[in-house]
């Protein structure tokens, strides 16, 4: 803002204020000296500037109107640059996903694809769906991935408990939760509409342990899944904290509850960042499927499957986006949570940032340009 623009409504003090600016040869105030702690939060390792990169950090924590961070961890150029935790957290919490499960849902649904046992673009193996004369059946797996099933579905409705998820997660739907998200009907056609959908992540989840087991039994199916994620992604990217959520029916709770350290979800994204790769060099997950993942859908630039972008969208400011297009690379890509869960990952500044907390919507905004300002120490290569 220019100093005509701040003092517009006050022309007698636009005068004063330009000769105090300029005379007397006044010094600009003193920058509040780092603690200790937030000095001590960035490695040798950082790949940039300590002193900047230890204020950036600490503003994610102190800085007016961004809510409560409770953990910060950035990886550069795949070495540990910085660990940060507020009082009562450390490198052994767990923290909860919220919707930073769904983009774990989407490697899970690729490693899938990948052993032959779903299609991405058949109709979806829902049996509900294909009985003769239902419209659902057009609904594909890559529909379901990118939100365009064209399910009904309102998330954080208002009233919150006639929302779809609270009603899938905590009530009628509870016991069952793939049973509940698949009987919605059409409210438009397959493939048209951008829909953000809990629901949706848990109808995946429930393909996904089909695909695995032929079991109705809970158990055998949580154990389906369960196992497949330790032995195929987790025990290789070495995620030791990691816990997925069941419901009563044996099915991972794809959308909203896995608990893991900031480490772990450090480990999780970089991963992603190395298109699908371990730190030894293993494929996890295909190279074509990590960049299908963070391909802008039809219907919605800002989402791939079940990844958010960092994508312009037409006629949104960039003020109203989920990420920050005008501050960042638009390859970046982001998970992100109920509250402020992010693990915001910027292949072309070779960057994974980790911010966990709790805070509201505005302070989200304000939150997403502090982590812009520690992103911006590392330029893109």
């Amino acid at each position: 803002m220019t100093l005509a623009n701040r003092f517009h409504n006050r022309p007698f003090l636009l005068a004063p204020a330009l000769l105090l600016l300029a005379g007397c040869g006044a010094a600009p105030p003193a920058e509040t000296p780092l603690s200790e702690a937030a000095l001590a939060a960035v490695t040798a390792d950082a790949g940039a500037p300590k002193d900047q990169l230890a204020r950036r950090i600490d503003d994610i924590f102190t800085a007016p109107g961004v809510g409560e961070t409770r953990a910060v961890v950035l990886m550069a150029d795949g070495k540990l640059a910085a660990e940060r935790y507020a009082d009562g957290y450390d490198a052994d919490t767990r923290f909860v996903s919220w919707s930073m499960a769904k983009t774990v849902t989407g490697v899970l649904i690729g490693m899938l694809v990948a052993d032959g046992l779903l299609a991405l673009d058949e109709p979806a193996p829902v049996p509900l769906w294909q009985r003769p004369g239902d419209p659902r059946a057009g609904i594909t797996l890559r529909h379901l991935l990118q939100m365009r099933s064209g399910l009904r579905h309102t998330e954080a409705g208002d009233p919150p408990y006639e929302s779809s998820e609270v009603r899938m997660l905590f009530l009628d739907g509870r016991d069952d939760m793939a049973r509940w998200a698949r009987e919605q009907p059409l409210e438009a056609e397959p493939g048209k509409q951008f829909e953000y959908s809990s629901n949706t992540s848990v109808i995946l989840a429930d393909i996904a342990a089909r695909a695995l087991t032929d079991s109705s039994d809970p158990e055998a199916r949580r154990k389906a899944v369960a196992n497949y994620l330790e032995q195929r992604l987790f025990g290789p990217l070495g995620m030791t904290s990691m816990v997925p959520e069941f419901d009563a029916s044996g099915t991972l709770i794809g959308g909203s509850l896995m608990h893991a350290t900031a480490r772990d979800w450090a480990k999780f994204g970089e991963m992603l960042r190395r298109k699908g790769r371990a730190p030894g060099g293993e494929q996890l997950v295909p190279q074509r499927w990590v960049e299908a993942m963070v391909t802008p859908s039809p219907a919605s630039p800002h989402y791939g499957f079940q990844t958010w972008l960092n994508r312009p969208i037409p006629g949104v400011a960039a003020s109203e986006h989920p990420l920050f297009p005008d501050r960042a690379p638009q390859s970046l890509f982001s998970l992100i949570g109920h509250m402020g869960q992010y693990v915001l990952v910027s292949p072309a500044q070779r960057v994974t940032l980790v911010r966990l907390g709790h805070s509201g919507a505005e302070e989200r905004k304000a939150m997403l340009q502090q982590t812009a300002d520690v992103l911006e120490l590392y330029p893109a290569k």
